[in-house]
């Protein structure tokens, strides 16, 4: 019996060992990665914690253009939402994003004179002046490029910027966050808006992101006269300053302020150096996109404004120096200010006194009405007045 029983052992270990010299099969493959997938999967379940997505959750809702402007761009992973808008607003008006809870966005970027200040630049935490004139974000959904600089590529990207600013707001991304999630009612908008009450940066960039997406201006006397046909929609001094924009010979403003066939931005999103700014040695008070790029060509360039809204969003220009329309008016016709960077665009023109007078009026009539729901809300997300 023995050696049958031997025989047998022997025979069995010949073919485990075969087997065990085949090449493994498909399926014996997939077996086994299932397998070591469901143990990653357990362990991270055990100890790893998965960073919290700042896509919001629910249906998108549309942000619709006023007539005289295009579709509004959307970025892919940040659709908006009404929960999202609304969170962001509520944020926007949010004192705590500053080092000693005295500013918010809104405090620069005022709502009651078209988001953007009156100062010709405006005050951080403890008085501190900013470097520049808040530029406005009126229709800042369809700028690819913020800032007078341009040194942020997006909505999103520029939220956390001023935050950071030591002339600004001066506080760290971490202590916002940490001031945020001690409110409960905060953690439940958060909740709303993205699925977890988690607040992370990227989400609070993303609320205020799709609300400022919602802050648009078209359907003006312009954008009535122009795309909807409504001669009477514009005075005879706005027409006749509408024909002087569009003349190269004569305002040539339309080569940097755009005007479409079917919209009209008023700004070729583009840097410009206009002489603005520029002292009697020919030399630049702020470098302007340089500090950025650090091409020397952008010396002294700054991103052409949309004109929307102009009239009442004085003062004009990167430094705010240009108090009036009349003003900014007389400085191009003026041709700027010399240097060596100075724009190819700027050039004499001969305007007179009636053409001046009339481009003034023309740049009144760009201005439309804003949305509603755009002011602070009643209660902020700490649950007391956040208006600036």
């Amino acid at each position: 019996m023995g050696g049958v029983v031997n025989f047998r052992q022997s025979r069995q270990s010949r073919r485990t060992a075969a087997l065990g010299s085949r090449p493994v099969s498909c399926v014996q493959r997939r077996v086994r990665l299932g397998a070591a997938a469901l143990l990653a999967t357990l362990a991270c379940l055990a100890g790893c914690k998965r960073e919290a997505g700042a896509r919001p959750i629910g249906p998108p809702v549309e942000i619709a253009a006023p007539l005289g402007l295009p579709p509004v761009p959307i970025p892919a992973g940040n659709p908006p939402t009404a929960a999202s808008i609304a969170l962001g607003r509520g944020l926007f008006y949010d004192s705590r994003l500053s080092k000693d809870d005295s500013l918010s966005c809104a405090s620069c970027h005022r709502p009651q004179l078209g988001f953007t200040d009156v100062k010709e630049r405006s005050l951080g935490v403890g008085g501190a002046f900013g470097l520049r004139h808040a530029p406005r974000l009126i229709n800042a959904a369809y700028f690819p490029q913020l800032f007078w600089d341009g040194r942020a590529r997006s909505l999103e990207d520029q939220v956390g910027m001023p935050i950071l600013n030591a002339l600004e707001m001066n506080q760290p991304h971490q202590v916002a966050l940490a001031k945020l999630r001690a409110d409960p009612s905060l953690k439940a908008m958060f909740q709303s808006a993205f699925g977890t009450d988690t607040i992370t940066f990227e989400r609070v960039a993303n609320a205020i992101a799709s609300f400022e997406r919602t802050i648009l201006s078209g359907d003006s006397p312009f954008d009535r006269y122009v795309y909807k046909g409504e001669k009477s929609a514009l005075s005879p001094a706005q027409i006749r300053g509408l024909a002087v924009f569009r003349d190269p010979a004569r305002g040539n403003c339309s080569s940097c302020h755009t005007i479409g066939p079917t919209f009209a931005l008023f700004t070729d999103n583009q840097f410009h150096n206009t002489g603005e700014g520029v002292g009697d040695n020919e030399q630049s008070a702020d470098l302007g996109r340089y500090a950025f790029t650090h091409a020397g060509a952008d010396t002294g360039a700054f991103k052409t404004p949309s004109l929307r809204n102009v009239a009442a969003t004085g003062p004009y220009m990167h430094d705010g120096k240009l108090k009036t329309l009349k003003d900014v008016v007389d400085f191009y016709a003026g041709q700027g200010n010399s240097n060596p960077y100075l724009d190819e665009r700027m050039k004499a023109i001969h305007l007179t006194g009636q053409d001046r007078a009339d481009l003034v009026e023309f740049m009144r009539s760009l201005t439309g009405t804003l949305p509603p729901n755009l002011g602070p809300p009643t209660l902020g997300p700490s649950g007391k007045d956040s208006a600036p």
